[in-house]
């Protein structure tokens, strides 16, 4: 994708996939990666920040011997993917507009 994810953007992406379901770590990085191109070494950072706003919760799981992270949405990520939603809705208006091409001359 060429145009960059931002910060709130990323945001509201894993929040949404959080939304249908808890998510193990690295699937949820690699689904993100995969559909944004976006590295996990920008993926983590941003759970982390949700995590510590009390948007996302974490719990282990038994996986093979070794233990698994999943992550979760609490209601405090739902009401900040409600705004997401919202925020993004009115951003991309706003772009559509200026990117329709009726009326150019191209």
């Amino acid at each position: 994708m060429a145009i960059q994810a931002a910060g709130l953007l990323l945001d509201g992406c894993v929040l949404s996939l959080l939304a249908r379901e808890d998510a193990y770590g690295y699937t949820l990085t690699q689904r993100m990666k995969g559909q944004l191109g976006v590295s996990e070494s920008t993926l983590y950072p941003v759970m982390r920040r949700l995590q510590m706003d009390e948007c996302l919760t974490t719990y282990d799981m038994p996986h093979n011997g070794r233990n698994r992270r999943y992550y979760r949405i609490t209601e405090r990520g739902l009401e900040r993917f409600r705004n997401c939603v919202t925020d993004w809705t009115q951003f991309k208006q706003t772009v559509d507009g200026f990117l329709n091409m009726e009326g150019v001359g191209v």
